[in-house]
């Protein structure tokens, strides 16, 4: 069996609606956060498809992926570090509980 462009984007919608489902129905932070990144690492699967299956056979989907994976790293550190300070100050993670941020 032959796996073409089409597997690898049907994959990259289901990650990516499975991604929106969880930050649409889940209410704890975290889950969140980590339905934030499923969307990311879905649209870096499509990038990459479309570059390996481009007629050019040209590597820029490989590099918008690099400095998509590098802004990803750093938003992780920060986003991470935010929601631990959240937690600490109003001991929850959910976001029904956290509609002001007024101290």
């Amino acid at each position: 069996m032959n796996v073409g462009l089409e597997h690898y984007l049907v994959v990259s919608v289901l990650l990516f609606c499975l991604g929106l489902l969880g930050v649409i129905v889940r209410r704890n932070l975290l889950v969140i956060y980590m339905s934030l990144e499923l969307m990311l690492n879905a649209a870096n699967l499509a990038l990459v498809a479309f570059s390996r299956f481009s007629d050019t056979n040209s590597l820029d989907g490989q590099v918008f992926v690099f400095f998509i994976i590098t802004v990803a790293a750093a938003e992780v550190s920060v986003g991470l570090a935010l929601i631990v300070a959240l937690y600490r100050r109003r001991q929850t993670a959910h976001v029904e509980d956290l509609t002001t941020l007024k101290l």
